[in-house]
């Protein structure tokens, strides 16, 4: 039987092996070492580093989102932002997903496990926000879905990823502005036939 007190400080080792050298100088005797464990236990839970990565990072990356139900588009966007944001600006986040982004392009089994997560927060996000902001009327009935959630989430990746900038608070309430304004709540709600008109 395995212990989950084991596979626990496995985890943490991997994530913080993984921070420290990355994915090519990465080893399952590293981990092991840093997890005060034999390398047999790490073999008993994952026949390879790549089988121990791919597992981790997408439970990792499944982890539950806020329910995002604020009652308004831009209540929304800035709670998701900030969880986003949280989750980021850990130093270990920070670190291993530019690693793992760079690895998937070299890497079957990564890319195809990234692509599946970001799938899954795709539909995740669009169902929850998305379609909300559609029904309430606050975004056109012809929005799509999957290309709104480009445009959502689409901006942190970059600024994280490439840009390698902070998210500040600052920078979030205006994306906030910015992405709602893009999606084009504000015409839609001026199209709605019980939308006041200043006289």
């Amino acid at each position: 039987m395995l212990r989950d007190e084991i596979t626990t400080a496995i985890r943490r080792a991997l994530m913080q092996e993984l921070a420290a050298v990355g994915y090519g100088r990465l080893s399952i005797e590293a981990v092991a070492r840093r997890a005060g464990v034999s390398k047999t236990a790490v073999y008993r839970r994952w026949s390879s580093k790549l089988d121990l990565v791919v597992e981790i990072v997408a439970a990792a990356a499944h982890g539950k989102l806020p329910v995002l139900d604020t009652g308004t588009l831009r209540g929304d966007l800035a709670l998701l932002f900030q969880a986003v944001a949280h989750a980021l600006r850990h130093p270990l986040a920070s670190q291993i997903i530019p690693d793992l982004l760079a690895e998937a392009a070299r890497n079957p089994a990564i890319d195809e496990t990234l692509r599946q997560v970001l799938r899954a927060r795709q539909q995740e996000i669009g169902g929850r926000l998305v379609i909300r902001a559609v029904q309430r009327g606050e975004l056109p009935a012809a929005t799509d879905p999957d290309a709104a959630v480009d445009l959502i989430v689409g901006p942190l990746y970059w600024r994280l990823a490439i840009a390698r900038l902070p998210l500040t608070d600052s920078y979030l309430d205006n994306l906030v502005e910015s992405v709602a304004a893009g999606l084009g709540a504000d015409a839609a709600v001026r199209r709605r036939p019980d939308a006041s008109v200043a006289t």
